[in-house]
């Protein structure tokens, strides 16, 4: 059975018989893999806590037909503590960590998801910027990654300049007025410079946003991410919205065009 190592973070973990767990791990090099962490949920495990949801760690693993085997956990990031300590950025976390699970499948090569996760979970440790923003950013670049990127400008149909005021989940973003579906949302030219922001990590602008406009760039971020991936990221539930955020996500049905 073939040795590596490998930059990993943890996605997250099953329990298997009393004192192991199954590891789901987004690696640098190698893409998603699932390894068997052999004792960890002992209390003398030397490295039990190193492998917990949101934990960056290099990872030594051997290979198996089915499930490698973890043989060595080292951190090398302690956001950990930090996150954990903040509601809010906690909830994040665990949000952005069922995404990534979602959008990667085992045995491809994820070196840009696992990068902007880190640097997701780094920015959440820092509290740099409120934690919804930081996971709303997070949400709209991997989709991006992942082949959705929205539009917030320009018209997401016929590519017609924008500006335009108009928003529809199904289409891709924004869209002008001809090509405008019934039910399409109409946020606040606000809010789509605030989308276009987060999407592209422009934190001066986004920073500069009010509580309104977050909230109602929050639940158009919910309602375009439930679409793609076609089902709910239960710890969404968790994160706290306040009414505002609901609204958007109510004038976008999510019932898929014919």
């Amino acid at each position: 059975m073939p040795l590596y190592r490998d930059a990993a973070i943890v996605l997250r973990t099953h329990k298997l018989g009393e004192a192991d767990r199954i590891v789901t791990l987004l690696t640098r090099g190698r893409g998603k893999v699932r390894a068997v962490a052999k004792g960890v949920r002992r209390t003398k495990s030397k490295f039990g806590a190193r492998l917990e949801p949101g934990m960056v760690v290099d990872v030594q693993c051997y290979e198996g037909r089915n499930l490698d085997t973890v043989t060595q956990a080292e951190g090398l990031a302690p956001y950990g503590e930090a996150i954990a300590q903040d509601y809010p950025a906690w909830t994040a976390a665990h949000a952005m960590l069922e995404t990534t699970d979602q959008l990667t499948e085992e045995g491809e090569v994820a070196v840009q998801h696992f990068v902007l996760l880190a640097g997701a979970l780094a920015s959440l440790a820092s509290g740099a910027h409120e934690p919804r923003m930081v996971l709303d950013s997070y949400l709209l670049r991997a989709m991006a990654i992942a082949g959705w990127a929205a539009s917030f400008h320009d018209c997401a149909r016929c590519g017609a300049t924008g500006p335009h005021r108009a928003f529809n989940v199904a289409v891709g973003g924004a869209v002008c007025p001809v090509c405008r579906p019934s039910g399409s949302a109409s946020p606040a030219p606000e809010t789509l410079l605030l989308l276009g922001a987060l999407q592209t990590g422009d934190w001066v602008e986004a920073d500069a946003s009010g509580p309104r406009q977050r909230s109602e760039a929050s639940g158009l971020v919910a309602a375009y991410l439930q679409w793609h991936l076609e089902r709910g990221v239960r710890a969404l539930r968790l994160v706290e919205r306040t009414p505002v955020e609901r609204t958007p996500v109510q004038q976008a049905p999510l019932e898929r065009a014919p």
